[in-house]
């Protein structure tokens, strides 16, 4: 009998380009109930092009100042986010999510919308609520909530949450976990520069260098151009690849759409390799070692299976190798 190797893969792709740093950073603020009333013309005036606006915190409180100021933005003309100030020790990371997104934090694709934000920092009830700076939660734990709360606004809005924290509350209450780096980074360090950063990020997306200054609310700036703002605003359609050689002559290729829209006309081609020929592709067409297929179009959340069997040599290493966008695969058994 023949040991079969089999191998898996998995890639993900975007269909419009990431944000890129840039030297200078575009100025914004951010509010909440304390700030009360904002000018928001005078921040336009002051030069400021975004603001995240306090939404909800725990699991049963939304700020009464959040549709003023949600609004107010936006009728500004600014590009606006809204925040959830956590609360780990209340209730579950995905609870919470769930009552953001109901509560002011849904990504819209207007273009003038951020992915909501995820605000972790140290425990401000103490003298209330008995907690520690962690919120009694185990390094391990924390990682395990803010997962969940990250895995859970990701399904409702398709995008992923900006995460605000500090780097000596990252490293005290995850134990500096690398685990995070595909969100991005809303720095709080106040001061000339951002500093040192988490163990997850290789660079910040958003920089609080101060809690007041000329404009209203809090001092931020964003780490790209103005255009690269907009463009985080806007998202890009996404699309994750995952496959099997599921034996020496059985292939399984899914395409799934894990962004915030529907796509459409997705190509997808493969080749043989190890002496070995295609005998049935379901859905696409196939000639010799060649294979082509199109994917009409997929929602969001949607994925299609396709399968494919080859008249492999009994030895030998054999695949498929498979080209799908910017993306590729490569199914190999031996």
């Amino acid at each position: 009998m023949k040991r079969v190797l089999v191998l898996a893969a998995v890639a993900a792709f975007c269909l419009t380009g990431g944000v890129a740093e840039a030297a200078d950073g575009v100025p914004g603020v951010d509010v909440s109930n304390w700030t009360g009333e904002v000018d928001w013309a005078a921040v336009t005036a002051g030069g400021g092009k975004f603001a995240f606006v306090h939404a909800t915190e725990g699991a049963d409180y939304r700020s009464p100042s959040f549709d003023a100021q949600f609004g107010g933005a936006a009728d500004a003309g600014l590009i606006r986010g809204a925040y959830h100030f956590a609360q780990p020790h209340e209730s579950d990371g995905a609870t919470q999510a769930e009552f953001f997104v109901q509560n002011g934090g849904r990504w819209t694709g207007d273009g003038v919308t951020l992915p909501g934000v995820l605000d972790l920092e140290d425990n401000p009830y103490k003298d209330k609520n008995g907690k520690n700076t962690c919120y009694d939660l185990s390094p391990a734990d924390m990682v395990t909530w803010i997962k969940g709360f990250a895995g859970r606004y990701k399904a409702r809005t398709g995008r992923n949450v900006i995460i605000y924290t500090t780097t000596s509350w990252w490293r005290t209450c995850t134990g500096d976990s690398a685990k995070f780096g595909a969100y991005p980074l809303w720095l709080a360090r106040w001061g000339a520069d951002p500093g040192e950063l988490p163990k997850s990020w290789q660079r910040h997306t958003f920089w609080q260098s101060a809690e007041k200054g000329t404009l209203a609310g809090g001092q931020n700036a964003f780490n790209g151009s103005e255009a690269q703002l907009k463009e985080l605003a806007t998202a890009a359609a996404e699309v994750t690849i995952s496959g099997q050689a599921r034996s020496r002559r059985s292939y399984t290729l899914t395409v799934a759409n894990t962004g915030p829209y529907p796509v459409t006309s997705i190509k997808v081609t493969g080749r043989t390799y190890g002496k070995q020929r295609v005998i049935k592709a379901t859905g696409c067409t196939f000639s010799g070692t060649a294979i082509k297929c199109t994917v009409p179009k997929l929602n969001r959340g949607q994925k299609v299976r396709m399968t494919f069997t080859t008249n492999a040599p009994a030895k030998g290493t054999v695949g498929i190798r498979f080209t799908v966008g910017s993306v590729k695969v490569d199914l190999k058994a031996r």
